[in-house]
């Protein structure tokens, strides 16, 4: 038994179904390599039997059609913020996501572990009035991942949250009714890899383990995958947009996705597709999105360094699983997490943050604690951050510029140092401000910009101090 593992405790009882199910906790091999992000394609394009897409090229749809669009992702680059959710059965082991394929569970013993999942303290306005205090403006959340469970009630497959758990109630049904209720925008994750579909074959490079028989056809897996789709699309009132994950499985793979596109774009026009194959976009995608990086960033050694001219969001972790994790205590800091949502926006991308549910439905303390902060934080900057799109200014090691009609706000994440701060505007900065308390800001006009006099340490702002220049009209 693991250490501070008393029975009755949620420790003791994720040990006790793992043991149950004849599973290797990954407290009882010490921990495995972390899973920190799904593994895309480590070099060349894939070709998915279709080219990818030129950056000004948006396809030749309707007019209506393309309108919509437009206008959708013009609101999704307002938000800027959003809350990414994974959960799933996968949470009763508390090792991630990833952990069927981790410790090899054959299907047939992961399909135990639905029987076990009741998570009777899900409470949807709970989560959603979370989000809404940390300033997100919409909510990501896995409605199938790898393993192949839906978390709503599918009629094409009984294996989901209503048919094969205690539970049965559809999640993504509440989930989506409040986020009506409250204002909130709703997307769904789906994955296009299945380590559980018998006609997800040939098999890609992931989930050999699952002792599935070495036979199906790949067609009628896609047609399984509209069906579902056409379900979350026509059963849950307006989606905001598809987020999928798992191309990079098979990344040659005849994924049909001109078909599957312009099904989603035709049962929800205003719904914007993305894709998380860690490629240039496709034809049909509407955004395109960056694991663990900044855009243009590979330091997770998987994504794509050309920048598009799509809408652009980064997705992050608050410690380093997207799904419950027991044993991953690695949180980082408020203001790490403050300023990696200013650099995304600095660099024009939204900043999709992931909380992982524990299997009773709540989401962790530490958890909250920093979403909370993140809204304390966003209530006084907010207007730096959202409607914004990147400013002027690229990237600099001392900060970012975001930009929303005539003013441009200067984060300045490290002051250099003690002299002032040259900042490159082309525009003559007619008013000045700190975005805290309104001081005014002395600039002094210089070749090519102006001079920000360097702000006193105790004046400085935590995570960030920003400075609004208002330029000539």
């Amino acid at each position: 038994m693991p250490p501070h593992a008393r029975p009755g405790s949620p420790l003791w009882m994720v040990f006790a179904l793992a043991l149950a199910l004849g599973l290797e906790p990954t407290w009882a091999s010490g921990l495995r390599p972390a899973q920190g992000s799904d593994p895309g394609p480590t070099s060349g394009p894939g070709s998915s039997r279709i080219a990818p897409q030129a950056p000004a090229d948006q396809g030749a749809a309707a007019p209506t059609e393309a309108s919509a669009t437009a206008e959708s992702q013009r609101a999704f680059a307002d938000m800027r913020f959003g809350l990414f959710v994974h959960w799933g059965v996968y949470s009763l082991l508390g090792s991630g996501e990833w952990v069927m394929e981790n410790q090899r569970i054959p299907s047939a013993v992961y399909e135990k572990l639905p029987g076990s999942f009741n998570p009777t303290q899900f409470d949807p306005a709970e989560w959603v009035a979370l989000a809404r205090a940390a300033g997100m403006r919409y909510i990501t959340i896995t409605s199938k991942h790898h393993d192949g469970f839906a978390m709503f009630d599918s009629k094409v497959s009984d294996y989901d949250i209503v048919d094969r758990t205690p539970y049965g109630r559809d999640v993504l049904k509440a989930l989506a009714d409040e986020c009506r209720r409250q204002g909130v925008k709703l997307f769904f994750y789906y994955s296009q890899l299945d380590w559980h579909h018998p006609d997800y074959f040939p098999r890609g490079r992931t989930g050999r383990s699952a002792e599935r028989p070495e036979a199906g056809q790949f067609a009628r897996y896609i047609d399984y995958m509209n069906a579902q789709l056409t379900e979350l699309l026509t059963s849950y009132g307006d989606v905001a947009g598809i987020w999928f994950d798992g191309m990079w499985d098979q990344p040659d793979a005849d994924w049909q996705l001109e078909g599957t596109y312009a099904l989603i774009h035709r049962l929800q026009p205003r719904a914007l597709v993305g894709s998380n194959h860690h490629h240039w976009p496709f034809p049909g995608e509407d955004f395109q999105m960056f694991e663990k990086d900044l855009p243009g960033a590979n330091t997770a050694g998987f994504n794509q360094t050309r920048i598009s001219e799509l809408p652009l969001e980064t997705c992050e972790t608050i410690n380093t699983s997207w799904g419950f994790n027991l044993r991953d205590q690695s949180y980082k800091s408020t203001r790490d997490l403050v300023q990696q949502l200013v650099r995304a926006a600095g660099m024009n991308a939204n900043f999709l943050l992931n909380v992982g549910p524990m299997p009773n439905g709540r989401i962790q303390p530490e958890f909250v604690d920093r979403l909370r902060e993140i809204g304390g934080w966003l209530t006084k900057h907010g207007e730096a951050i959202y409607g914004t799109r990147g400013g002027p200014v690229p990237p600099r090691p001392w900060g970012v510029t975001t930009q929303k009609g005539h003013t441009v706000y200067v984060h300045v994440l490290d002051w250099p140092s003690a002299d002032p701060l040259w900042v490159p505007v082309a525009q003559r900065v007619e008013r000045a401000r700190y975005l805290g308390n309104g001081a005014p800001v002395a600039v002094k006009a210089v070749d090519g910009g102006v001079l920000l006099p360097p702000t006193p340490e105790a004046a400085r702002d935590a995570f960030d101090t920003i400075i609004a220049l208002e330029l000539s009209r």
